[in-house]
């Protein structure tokens, strides 16, 4: 689409009317509505103009005004986003206070005895002293594929140990939601 003797303006209007309403379509099928489609669209195409001449020199128009539609598209997604307002009256946590997630520390350390040596090395020494995997693999003479699965096991059974003897609940992206604290088990 470069074209020395055209505008900024000129390259602009060509690849807009070739691509208006498929961009239209783009936006109304991912918009919140059809109004939002129309504003974004109109972004666009002011975003477009205000490149000038540089849109001329772009080797694929199409793909930069779906890539600015898209980014619209996320911008406007994120000034949706429910906010609310805080309280004024909100206190800060106390210093002694400890979420109960800060307390699966001392569960970890309840626990980990109760695991066989080979679970609580692997442990021990990947998970708390930030050993890689592989390092491990090579200080124990296992391949990494053996590592893996050894850690993974491990972790399995430390998580059965914390489901069992503490009351640890998980989400289901696996976090932690919450658990029982020391006193309470």
């Amino acid at each position: 689409m470069s074209d020395s003797g055209a505008t900024g303006f000129d390259c602009v209007l060509r690849a807009w009317q070739a691509h208006e309403a498929e961009l239209l379509g783009y936006l109304a099928h991912h918009a919140a509505d059809s109004d939002s489609a129309q504003d974004l669209l109109q972004e666009v195409f002011v975003k477009a103009l205000r490149q000038g001449r540089g849109f001329c020199t772009l080797d694929n128009p199409r793909a930069w005004l779906y890539q600015v539609a898209r980014n619209a598209l996320v911008d406007a997604g994120r000034l949706r986003r429910p906010s609310a307002e805080l309280s004024d009256d909100l206190t800060a946590p106390q210093a002694e206070e400890r979420a109960p997630v800060e307390d699966l520390d001392a569960c970890i350390s309840r626990n980990l005895p109760f695991l066989g040596e080979q679970d609580r090395d692997i442990l021990q020494r990947c998970d708390l002293d930030g050993l890689t995997v592989r390092g491990y693999a090579e200080a124990a003479g296992l391949s990494l594929p053996a590592a893996k699965a050894r850690l993974l096991r491990a972790r399995k059974r430390l998580r059965d140990a914390l489901v069992e003897r503490c009351g640890v609940r998980f989400e289901s992206d696996g976090s932690v939601c919450c658990h029982a604290g020391p006193a309470e088990r």
